[in-house]
């Protein structure tokens, strides 16, 4: 038995080591300032939050409308950065003006998706894939230590019963290494479960205290959400469209749907995710050249795991069930699985004529 403990305290001492190392390296990397509102946005609320700071701007000051069920009409095609030049580069790409179907197409457009690329090569936010990926390990090992102990306990029994004299229990030697691996698990997925590092959040407090007397609709956003946003009618407009693609809740029993009015979990209750697409793979296109590109979706094709605006670009959607949740490294809505259907006229499917 007491080979056993040397192989249990050897490979117990290297799992938590590696997991350590881990998080150390992907959450402690130096990061630097915030250079403009639309990287505080992604920081606070990911590709949502970056999408409607920059709605908000353009209609502040005239550049775009929006009127009746949400539909979005440019005024003026002027765009100040790359990110309301994207807004107006799917507007005028897309067969309709539907708010929904912009907001979704631009968080998938490669001047948003960049955001969180460089963000995270600075070490302001972790990558969804690696983050993904270390909650695994901290899973892993905690399920090991978990289902060990019973294990040592059996093992205990057995060398009770065959040891010639007393000596110290089998499940008394591993005990303390098995503790500090159920411990190490815990506290590194608490670790990892956020999505800022500290030098994001230190940067984004940074940036609040320079900018927070910036009274325009676009850093009001980028700084507080929607319910900074001073007009009501966007606001409830731009709520309205978050919610098209939110997952349905059941009527169950004792559940209730989070309040649309509590901004602070705004993106949250609405279900957009706020991570972005990390792979081509999770955007609904395989990396296919229909699918978009550099993580992202084209105006008029999948977005969100569906078909916004009546037809992919392939003329079918692909990559079945892939969507842009906030755990599996994509983006820009929560997990909604994609089904294509001639018929339908919800926002989770693929219908044939514009919504």
């Amino acid at each position: 038995m007491n080979a056993l403990v040397v192989v249990f305290y050897v490979a117990g001492a290297a799992g938590i080591a590696l997991l350590i190392t881990r998080v150390v390296r992907s959450r402690g990397r130096s990061g630097g300032p915030i250079h403009d509102r639309y990287e505080a946005a992604f920081l606070n609320g990911g590709p949502a939050r970056v999408v409607d700071a920059a709605i908000a701007a353009l209609q502040s000051d005239g550049r775009i409308a929006i009127g009746g069920p949400g539909i979005v009409a440019v005024v003026r095609p002027v765009a100040h950065d790359p990110v309301e030049r994207a807004v107006l580069d799917v507007h005028a790409a897309a067969p309709h003006g539907a708010l929904h179907h912009l907001r979704l197409a631009v968080m998938r457009h490669p001047a948003v998706q960049e955001l969180g690329d460089g963000l995270a090569g600075r070490g302001l936010i972790e990558e969804p894939a690696r983050r993904s990926t270390t909650l695994a390990w901290c899973l892993a090992l905690g399920l090991t230590a978990f289902f060990l102990f019973p294990v040592s306990v059996v093992l205990t029994i057995l060398d009770l019963a065959t040891a010639p004299e007393m000596s110290v229990p089998f499940v008394v030697k591993v005990l303390p290494l098995l503790f500090a691996a159920g411990v190490t698990a815990i506290a590194c997925g608490a670790i990892s479960g956020k999505r800022l590092t500290s030098a994001g959040q230190a940067a984004l407090a940074a940036y609040g205290r320079a900018h927070g007397h910036l009274a325009d609709a676009g850093h009001l956003v980028a700084l507080y959400g929607l319910r900074g946003l001073p007009d009501p009618v966007l606001r409830e407009q731009l709520l309205a469209a978050a919610r098209v693609y939110a997952p349905r809740r059941s009527r169950g029993r004792g559940r209730r749907p989070a309040p649309s009015h509590h901004l602070s979990a705004d993106y949250a209750a609405a279900g957009v995710a706020t991570a972005w697409c990390a792979e081509n793979s999770f955007c609904g296109g395989g990396g296919s050249s229909s699918g978009g590109s550099s993580g992202s979706c084209s105006s008029g094709s999948c977005s969100s795991g569906s078909c916004s605006s009546g037809s992919c670009s392939s003329g079918s959607c692909s990559g079945g069930g892939s969507g842009c949740g906030g755990g599996g490294g994509s983006s820009c809505s929560s997990s909604s699985g994609s089904s294509c259907s001639s018929s339908s006229s919800s926002g989770s499917s693929c219908s044939s004529s514009s919504s």
